[in-house]
């Protein structure tokens, strides 16, 4: 049986929503507590994060306020390293597969997330890279898609490593925020998310990922929306 888990996130951060979502699909029994980013707790980088960065969990030890960790719980940080301690804990959840071959295809594909679209999408939403540019991360990604299901046919860990950058994406690229060209952003979408045309694969596993429950149980897209209006008002100017 699993120990206490309490976990540190923030609505607002994709890196934090992994943990979320990994929890939600292990159906695993945690405490979540906020961290407002703007404005962290004190107590929070000595006591659980050094980084002072979500999310972090605090795994074990006495029934305490989440403000008020126990030294004698194990702090652990780092998204995909607890995405993966989370399927330890819960292997029936299949966030990683037992078959050694699904398992490397799915940290593969969590590399291409974080070595080609992360940075392809963050220098794109900054205004900094060409929709093309972007657009070829994307191509790279959807070569690696089997022709059903999800990034590896079975939900995965690869899907959870995605989904919270998807959904921030998809927010950023309906409202036209951002740095690239002003009215580019709703067409961009269009192309990445119709489901036909050159990402038509891509399309099809971009709505499949965004309406899975565990992502929708964790995605505060009001929210997001509200805080991406304040974060991008002055973007162009």
């Amino acid at each position: 049986m699993p120990e206490r888990i309490v976990l540190y996130t923030a609505k607002i951060c994709p890196y934090a929503q992994r943990a979320e979502i990994a929890l939600q699909e292990a159906k695993a029994p945690n405490i979540q507590y906020q961290i407002d980013l703007q404005n962290k707790p004190e107590w929070y980088a000595p006591k659980v994060n050094p980084a002072s960065k979500v999310p972090a969990i605090a795994y074990g030890g006495p029934d305490v306020p989440p403000d008020q960790p126990s030294p004698e719980s194990v702090k652990l940080a780092e998204s995909l390293i607890l995405v993966e301690f989370i399927a330890d804990l819960f292997p029936e959840s299949g966030i990683l597969p037992t078959d050694p071959v699904l398992r490397a295809k799915t940290r593969f594909f969590i590399d291409g997330v974080s070595t080609k679209f992360v940075p392809a999408w963050q220098a794109y939403s900054q205004g900094k890279s060409s929709a093309e540019d972007f657009y070829k991360a994307i191509e790279y990604l959807q070569s690696l898609l089997p022709a059903e299901g999800y990034a590896i046919g079975p939900y995965s860990a690869a899907d959870i490593a995605i989904s919270p950058f998807l959904g921030r994406a998809r927010v950023i690229l309906l409202n036209d925020f951002g740095g690239y060209p002003a009215g580019e952003g709703p067409k961009v979408l269009e192309t990445l998310s119709s489901g036909s045309g050159r990402f038509a694969r891509f399309g099809k596993y971009f709505s499949d990922v965004l309406a899975r429950d565990s992502f929708k149980a964790t995605f505060d897209e009001a929210y997001i929306t509200e805080r991406y209006t304040a974060r991008f008002a002055n973007f162009r100017k």
